[in-house]
């Protein structure tokens, strides 16, 4: 980008710019390229072509790129540069242009092997998400950390894809996600408390039968309390067909007996306790897992919503460039590029798909603590559409609550920032 070759690349691979060269001996060089120099190869042949260099002098500019003082470096040696490009034939106004464009690429550049890898990478991960879905998503799942995107973002892509991602399940999961019948099984390691060692007894015991209930659970387990505590707020008892909150009273009443207490079955008084509610579920599996299976946060609230003119990402869709909206949605990644201008860029997620914000620097500085710090946000702006790609240039942002005119914070997914 601080190059100028980014933008240019693109519009010439899309018929939109004539492709030229700064000087006819670039051309051979440059040709596959569009004439924009993307390869660290390019900046040898490049060298040699313009200025005259031996390969090997060649080479020590291609190695200045690298240092960590790559622009002093690359400085060092533009009057050989020019000096050589003049004994070339080549004018100093061009001479200057050339090197302008590779020092710009220092410390950004990389070679085209490195390109291919990344390309051929991109290529196959396309084509297992489109004919082995189930088994891409839970790939993903099972590399975590890793990537742009936290586990909540990619259990929410795959809903939309098709792929239904089941609960951790006492009797069903492992320790890792796997593939269950075309449909995507989380493991024990998304819950807190829930170590290798843990796992590894659940897995053992488990082995020798199926767990008929939650004494028999904790009794052939001996997990501790808040282990088994996080396994059933996020639902991996369910399958008993008891209540949440019950399975918490019984917890209480099975580790509070010794150890080893005769197993005597013997009727006790349950109190009626009511189901949790659908945010108490999310709330607990967010905290508990950091991703909830279930449902997005925005599907709670989206009826209260509609009179205020809020959003969906989809219906941006329909509407003009240049039209102000108003979006919603948990903020799953931050971004601040060194190279952008003090520009920010957040990424929004509703319960249909991702929204890309554009904060500029005033704006930024203006709403600085609300978009560093708020979970879900609402986000005034303008509506940009180029060449397919849907941004919002935020004039305003304000937490997602106040729209809502609540008090308590709202679950949301957790977010990767790269401020």
């Amino acid at each position: 980008i601080q190059g100028k070759m980014i933008h240019p690349f693109i519009a010439r691979r899309q018929g939109q710019e004539e492709v030229t060269y700064l000087h006819p001996s670039l051309k051979p060089i440059l040709e596959e390229t569009m004439g924009v120099v993307l390869f660290q190869e390019q900046i040898i042949k490049i060298a040699v072509a313009v200025a005259g260099f031996s390969p090997g002098s060649a080479e020590q500019l291609r190695r200045a790129m690298g240092k960590k003082r790559s622009r002093e470096e690359m400085e060092k040696l533009r009057d050989t540069f020019i000096e050589g490009a003049r004994c070339n034939g080549v004018g100093r106004e061009v001479a200057d242009q050339v090197f302008d464009q590779l020092a710009a690429f220092a410390g950004f550049g990389f070679c085209k092997s490195h390109a291919a890898a990344f390309a051929r990478t991109c290529y196959e991960s396309a084509y297992l998400k489109v004919h082995f879905p189930a088994e891409f998503y839970c790939a993903l799942l099972n590399n975590q950390p890793m990537g742009f995107y936290s586990p909540g973002v990619i259990v929410n892509d795959a809903k939309r894809h098709g792929v239904r991602v089941l609960p951790v399940e006492i009797n069903a999961s492992l320790g890792r996600c796997l593939v269950e019948d075309g449909h995507v099984r989380l493991g024990f390691r998304y819950v807190k408390e829930m170590g290798a060692a843990h796992v590894e007894r659940v897995e053992q015991e488990r082995s020798l039968s199926p767990y008929r209930s939650l004494r028999d659970f904790y009794n052939r387990t001996r997990l501790p309390r808040p282990a088994v505590e996080n396994l059933i707020l996020i639902g991996a008892f369910d399958g008993l067909g008891i209540s949440r909150r019950q399975l918490l009273w019984q917890l209480g009443l099975i580790a509070a007996e010794p150890e080893h207490a005769l197993s005597l079955e013997y009727e006790q008084v349950q109190p009626e306790l009511g189901e949790m509610t659908e945010l108490e579920d999310l709330a607990a599996e967010y905290r508990i897992q950091g991703l909830s299976q279930r449902s997005h946060p925005m599907e709670l609230y989206r009826k209260r919503l509609v009179n205020k003119a809020i959003l969906r990402g989809s219906d941006l869709e329909g509407l003009p460039s240049g039209r102000r909206v108003s979006v919603a949605g948990s903020v799953v990644c931050r971004q601040k590029p060194g190279t952008a201008g003090g520009h920010v860029f957040l990424t929004l997620e509703d319960e249909e798909g991702l929204i890309n914000v554009v904060l500029r620097p005033k704006v930024y500085e203006a709403n600085r603590q609300v978009a560093r710090m708020e979970p879900l946000l609402v986000v005034e702006g303008v509506l940009q559409k180029k060449d397919g790609v849907i941004n919002i240039v935020a004039e305003r942002l304000y937490p997602l609550k106040r729209a809502l005119g609540i008090d308590q914070d709202i679950p949301a997914p957790r977010s990767r920032d790269f401020c």
